[in-house]
């Protein structure tokens, strides 16, 4: 999966996501760590990735805004739940395909996640 994560993301889920085999860019490596949420998001459609993120603004935004409206994972995530929240992740896309998390907002949480359509407006 083509992946960009906010400056939030803690550094092991990136790690982890690499050694999982996915294309991950980061907010930082692109010198977008102070960028704004629209253009975090303006730059994951134009990259055509998947946006990860610990924000939870980027709920409203998607929805609020339909040309913003990127593919975004919402990690519900804390220090001690890392690895129960990575444990969902791996599943996400185990069962789903890159093309389908485009369209979708999914908040993990350890134990479960949850998905919410984006606007079809592509």
């Amino acid at each position: 999966m083509h992946l960009l994560t906010d400056q939030d993301v803690y550094q092991v889920t990136v790690v982890q996501l690499r050694e999982w085999g996915h294309d991950v860019m980061t907010a930082k490596e692109l010198g977008m760590q102070r960028a704004l949420d629209e253009n975090l998001l303006r730059k994951a459609k134009e990259t055509n990735r998947i946006f990860i993120t610990r924000d939870k603004d980027f709920g409203a935004l998607v929805f609020l805004e339909e040309s913003l409206s990127a593919g975004v994972i919402l990690l519900r995530i804390t220090p001690i739940t890392i690895e129960d929240v990575h444990r969902e992740l791996y599943l996400l896309f185990r069962e789903h395909t890159e093309n389908e998390l485009k369209n979708l907002f999914c908040v993990i949480e350890p134990y479960r996640y949850r998905i919410r359509r984006l606007q079809e407006a592509r």
